[in-house]
């Protein structure tokens, strides 16, 4: 597209969230242009390419339910999809759909400016290539600013040295090496035995451990996936009863009300079944209330010990700063037996032996230094906003959004921003997330309904009220406190030790039960808008 053409929308980012907004805009009869960062669609699961990459949402929950031929005619071919299927499973989309004639590829945003006399947005890329739009739609995702870790020396290393989210588009070959691993997070914990298979030495640097459960993969049959397929409407009806979007429902009951070995078996039954059963579909208490908490941390614990063999190694791989559920839980495939391999070595970099800085050769410990070949810093993300604060976006008056954001993120609904007019974020700060595609579609649908009452009454401009940014706020606020999460440490509380500025804790999730959610998102619709002011 020639620098300086017009649309009326500009979408930043072709995953998911993009690719879905493109075709909703193009159906009310608006023309879009897509800036994408990447050579081509697909988002997280363009970027995110190591080794044992898969999702943890059942395939079957995680499509796109809008068309119904799109459903009927794809086959998942595992229960929790690998990345190559994932992203193949995009591009079909973008390919059915002819989404790719409106994404420029190789465009990073780096600027985003409101002009209020124009009553447009100007997009600034990269290459110094400017586009204005009356609308501009954020689709970038909420873990896509991905963080290095804050080691002296890190450019030091003489090796090839890789983050999980900018992985090779071609495999790397572990065979014989010597590799070296910083983190253990829900990406390590995916990677790390996969490496193990081939790499002849893995050592794993452990600042916190993650309690983890385990997946329970499986290949889907021709006739399974047709039995799915025509389940499909019930299935997604099914989810958009549950508090995150996922088929698991919390059992009704109080934890420490049911009797131990009753609770034993039901916790073993969980354990035993694929996927976020064990934490979504658990006693309703688990989250919220500690003594519940521990006593489910304590059978966790217990599996953890079971599955390794040197008990010292076990108790390393137990979290003791937080309980069962009170971070995102990874979902693995043989994480813990992959430490009794002879091939496997795990430092403790808090309590045994701190890393001082990385080397020309490897890492740096106080008691040695570790000779790698291959470095793999998988050291996460600067959730939710930090893919908003590594571009300038400015609003009215030429306010900044990373310095309106400071303290917190102020959102009605997490869609729009206080003070950024005709911005609409999909899934923004603040808003409800869980199965990250269905809560993706509702906020494209809303936000489409909301762009139709605009075309029906021939409004130009949407922005939202500050009194409903104040209660939305203190709804979320709200909905967090009684959450054992929000007294952690994490992306989703906004800390982050390998950024500027990250150490504080920041509610930056609508974590309260996403059916109401659907329920407020809904009233405000029927209501037609009146949160709004419109020009």
């Amino acid at each position: 597209m020639a620098a300086g053409k017009t649309r009326d929308a500009i979408i930043i980012g072709a995953g998911i969230s993009g690719m879905y907004m493109l075709y909703r805009l193009r159906e009310l009869g608006m023309s879009a242009q897509v800036f994408e960062a990447g050579t081509n669609v697909g988002g997280t699961w363009y970027w995110n390419r190591y080794p044992g990459a898969r999702f943890d949402s059942e395939s079957w929950t995680y499509g796109y339910s809008f068309s119904k031929e799109l459903m009927q005619e794809w086959d998942w071919k595992e229960h929790f999809s690998p990345q190559p299927d994932t992203l193949e499973y995009l591009n079909h989309v973008a390919e059915k759909f002819d989404l790719r004639r409106d994404i420029q590829f190789r465009s990073t945003v780096t600027a985003a400016h409101w002009d209020e006399a124009a009553n447009q947005w100007t997009v600034t890329l990269e290459n110094g290539e400017k586009t204005s739009a009356r609308l501009l739609f954020t689709a970038i995702g909420i873990l896509s600013a991905y963080t290095l870790p804050a080691i002296p020396g890190r450019s030091s290393f003489k090796g090839p040295a890789y983050h999980p989210a900018r992985w090779p588009h071609t495999p790397v070959d572990f065979t014989g090496k010597r590799v070296g691993i910083i983190g253990t997070g829900a990406t390590a914990i995916q990677a790390i035995p996969e490496i193990a298979k081939q790499a002849k030495q893995l050592t794993v640097f452990q600042r916190r451990p993650n309690w983890a459960a385990p997946l329970h993969n499986a290949k889907i049959s021709k006739e399974e996936m047709e039995e799915i397929k025509s389940r499909y409407k019930e299935i997604y009806a099914h989810c958009a009863t549950t508090p995150s979007w996922f088929i698991h429902q919390a059992d009704p009951r109080k934890t420490l009300d049911v009797p131990p070995e009753e609770r034993e078996a039901f916790w073993e039954k969980l354990y035993a079944e694929p996927g976020f059963g064990i934490w979504m579909g658990n006693f309703r208490d688990i989250l919220v209330d500690e003594k519940a908490n521990a006593a489910i941390s304590a059978f966790i614990a217990d599996k953890i010990r079971q599955r390794v063999k040197d008990p010292k190694v076990a108790e390393k791989l137990i979290p003791k700063d937080h309980g069962f559920g009170a971070r995102r839980v990874p979902l693995e495939s043989g994480y813990f037996e992959t430490y009794n391999r002879d091939n496997v070595t795990l430092v403790d970099v808090i309590n045994d032996e701190p890393i001082e800085c990385i080397t020309p050769n490897g890492v740096k410990t106080s008691k040695q230094e570790h000779e790698f070949d291959i470095l793999i810093y998988a050291t996460g993300f600067d959730g939710v906003t930090g893919a908003f604060d590594r571009m300038d976006i400015s609003g009215t008056n030429g306010l900044k959004l990373k310095d309106a954001w400071t303290e917190s993120p102020r959102t009605f609904l997490g869609m729009l921003a206080e003070g950024f007019p005709n911005m609409l974020m999909v899934l923004g700060p603040h808003t409800a997330r869980g199965n990250i595609p269905q809560a993706i579609q509702h906020s494209v649908e809303f936000q489409t309904g909301l762009l139709r009452h605009m075309q029906e009454n021939k409004l130009m401009r949407v922005e939202t009220r500050p009194e409903q940014v104040d209660d939305w706020t203190e709804t979320v606020i709200k909905a967090a406190e009684p959450l054992l999460s929000s007294k952690v440490d994490s992306w989703q509380t906004g800390v982050n030790r390998n950024v500027e500025g990250r150490q504080v804790r920041r509610v930056l999730g609508y974590n309260g039960n996403g059916a109401h959610f659907r329920r407020k998102t809904d009233e405000v619709a029927k209501g037609r808008y009146k949160e709004f002011i419109f020009q």
